[in-house]
């Protein structure tokens, strides 16, 4: 694939709802171009874009696949991204390294909770798009139905570039508004037929309003407008260009892409008015913490943002990146600006699924892949090292479903360590820590979907075999009450004896552990003071209700006795672990549990059920507050118990429209009848150990 400048490239996300035919799209046009001799299709597990292992076997996109192509002097890079929302961080990935994006709506289903997620996220950014209105050959479909509830839902600033041109099993081709001109399909092929009178009108109506769009681009096409004189072909063009770049136009055009229709008229939109990554202009960056400016240009120092990786057990890592100054050869020595790291170059080519095109160079503007880059993460800049680039990292989504991973078969923790963290590096969604509390292996994702997904890929690519379980709960214990106790250790058997008496008093605090004394006459010597504290911090880590860390407590020192013999630091340490007991006992323990605060995010229509939801898991709504985009923010507090899968009912609840995220506040106390169930069950774990 030869090289192209920044102007003949087009970068495009592919959007949508799951299902609604992405990936079926990129095969239409590798087919309408003659680049695969077959259309393959998802339930057959055939297609380019859909190659791992998982995304055949569950007939769903899991991860963005850059499908690049040539048509008429262009090159495309179609960057196919899931619909599912627990892999939308690739979303994001492709979302930096594209200029504009195709929204595809199922015309059978309508808008549906993918499509709105896409265009708020286009909105947002102000994205450049087109919408492609997909299965236009299904049963019952009315093309001025779905259109009114595109414009209803989302905006009138939606205008289509095409009618369709008979209707739903009986769909063939379109007629496109921008040149009067009707077209049919036959197989993968368009020809011209006459226009049907009954488009004239429509044609000219909706011209009127993109003449509209036009005039609003400058004050000279204003002018002009409102003057009554037609605008010039290349005026109507680069209105156009200019009114989809800002975001004010929305072109919409119809197809199927499992008949391949429209794909290749699809293509022709972009190119005329998606922007190219030259119409972007520049980039701003930093270079040893100065704002530097990059421009999308060949002869500019060299800067790459890694956008996407793969990570495979038996080809390795393999980083997808979007060139944005310069050019990186086969021959360069990269730097990672990030990782302040140099790196080595394992081959340079585009990617088309998981096909390799070998290129000898790749330009500003244009996406492009190398293998087995050691420190390169996703997110990370590359750059040449003798001008040093830093761009801002891609944010992703917080993880909001954690769960706690057990091997099935003794021995595997190690294994399953190592493979977890190489699946971190291809999903930046998806973490991995260790509960140094608990003690556990958690994994956190965007939902049950994704998580799943990394179960299945752990056995089928890594060979280790693992279940996920709820992680278990860092409670705390502390006391409510005061009490005074004595401690005394006494052991004489022949020899050298031990003799260690503390009287203690034990109350609340506000501080996590205090100590202190109170002694007057020498009762216990000024030495074996250290001995006593050491004892009462090593009995913290277990408390005497469930074995949880004891936490908020004051520990004073105020009488005692020795013997000048037989004590030492050792009977004063057992001597207060004696006290500590017994002050616990008596201090009317409790059990503490950690509370989070949780903002979530709904459409008004579902604030009835949310609070309610919220109060049945003992959470307390602390305020609510109305969202410029039109949902509301419920502000809330709830156990870290009762939380665990509320990203699964959440989603369950809303129909996938709300989101949320948590963070750990503070603890409080359990109340008495969840205490007692909490403490059986670690009692009985523990008798299981």
């Amino acid at each position: 694939m030869k090289a192209y400048s920044a102007d003949k490239i087009r970068n495009v996300a592919l959007l949508g709802h799951s299902s609604s035919g992405k990936t079926t799209l990129t095969e239409a046009v590798l087919f309408t171009l003659g680049i695969t001799n077959r259309q393959g299709k998802v339930s057959d597990g055939n297609t380019i874009s859909d190659f791992d292992k998982e995304e055949i076997a569950r007939k769903v996109s899991i991860g963005t696949s850059v499908i690049p192509v040539e048509y008429k002097d262009l090159k495309y890079n179609l960057l196919d991204t899931p619909g599912y929302f627990d892999f939308i961080g690739e979303m994001y990935g492709a979302k930096r390294a594209s200029e504009g994006s195709i929204l595809l709506v199922d015309a059978s289903s309508g808008i549906e909770v993918g499509t709105e997620k896409a265009w708020k996220n286009v909105e947002k950014y102000k994205t450049p798009r087109i919408i492609f209105l997909n299965k236009m050959d299904k049963e019952n479909i009315e093309f001025e139905k779905v259109l009114s509830e595109l414009k209803d839902k989302f905006s009138d600033k939606i205008i289509p570039f095409a009618l369709p041109i008979g209707n739903s099993e009986s769909f063939k081709g379109f007629a496109s508004v921008l040149d009067g001109k009707a077209y049919e399909y036959n197989g993968n092929t368009r020809k011209e037929i006459p226009l049907p009178d009954e488009y004239k009108d429509e044609i000219e109506e909706i011209k009127e309003s993109l003449n509209e769009k036009v005039a609003e681009t400058s004050e000279d096409l204003m002018e002009k407008y409102f003057g009554g004189e037609a605008f010039t072909e290349d005026e109507l063009r680069q209105g156009l260009r200019a009114a989809v770049k800002s975001s004010d136009l929305v072109p919409l055009i119809v197809g199927s892409a499992e008949k391949a229709i429209g794909a290749d008229f699809l293509l022709d939109i972009i190119g005329d008015y998606i922007p190219s990554p030259l119409d972007v202009g520049s980039y701003m960056g930093t270079q040893d913490g100065d704002t530097i400016e990059r421009k999308v240009d060949v002869n500019e120092p060299f800067s790459a943002i890694v956008f996407k990786t793969i990570v495979d057990p038996f080809v390795g890592k393999i980083s997808i990146f979007k060139v944005i100054s310069g050019k990186i050869t086969k021959d360069m020595e990269l730097y990672n600006s990030t990782k302040d790291k140099t790196e080595k170059l394992g081959g340079l080519y585009h990617l088309r699924g998981k096909n390799q095109l070998e290129a000898s160079e790749i330009v500003a503007g244009d996406i492009g892949a190398t293998s087995k880059l050691n420190y390169t993460q996703t997110g990370d800049t590359l750059c040449d090292k003798n001008n040093q680039t830093l761009y801002e990292r891609i944010e992703y989504p917080q993880p909001t479903l954690y769960l706690a991973v057990e091997p099935k078969n003794k021995g595997d923790e190690e294994k399953i360590g190592v493979s977890l963290n190489k699946m971190t590096d291809e999903d930046p969604t998806f973490i991995v820590e260790r509960n140094s509390e608990t003690k556990q292996l958690l994994i956190g994702g965007q939902g049950n979907m994704q998580l799943a997904v990394i179960v299945d890929k752990l056995k089928n690519s890594f060979g280790v075999e693992v279940k996920l379980v709820n992680p278990k709960i860092a409670y705390r214990e502390t006391i409510k009450g005061t009490a005074s106790v004595q401690g005394k250790h006494k052991k004489q058997s022949g020899g050298a004896g031990q003799y260690g008496d503390v009287h203690m008093r034990f109350e609340p605090s506000q501080e996590e552990f205090e100590f202190a004394e109170e002694i007057f006459g020498g009762s216990v010597p000024r030495n074996f003071w250290p001995a006593v504290e050491k004892g009462i911090r090593d009995s913290l880590e277990h408390g005497i209700l469930a074995g949880y860390p004891v936490v908020n407590i004051k520990a004073t020192l105020f009488d005692g006795s020795y013997h000048d013999v037989d004590s030492n630091e050792m009977a004063f340490k057992l001597a207060a672990q004696l006290a500590f007991k017994k002050g616990m006992e008596a201090a009317k323990p409790i059990l503490l549990e950690p509370i989070v605060k949780v903002e979530i995010s709904i459409p008004d229509d579902y604030l009835g059920d949310v609070m309610g939801d919220m109060n049945k898991r003992r959470g307390r709504i602390l305020g609510m507050d109305q969202q410029d985009d039109g949902t509301q923010k419920i502000i809330a507090e709830a156990p870290h118990a009762e939380m665990f899968e509320y990203a699964i009912d959440l989603r369950a609840m809303t129909q996938a429209r709300g989101n949320f995220k948590m963070e750990f506040v503070r603890y409080e106390e359990v109340p008495p009848m969840f205490a007692e169930k909490i403490i059986t069950q670690a009692k009985l774990e523990k008798e299981q150990q």
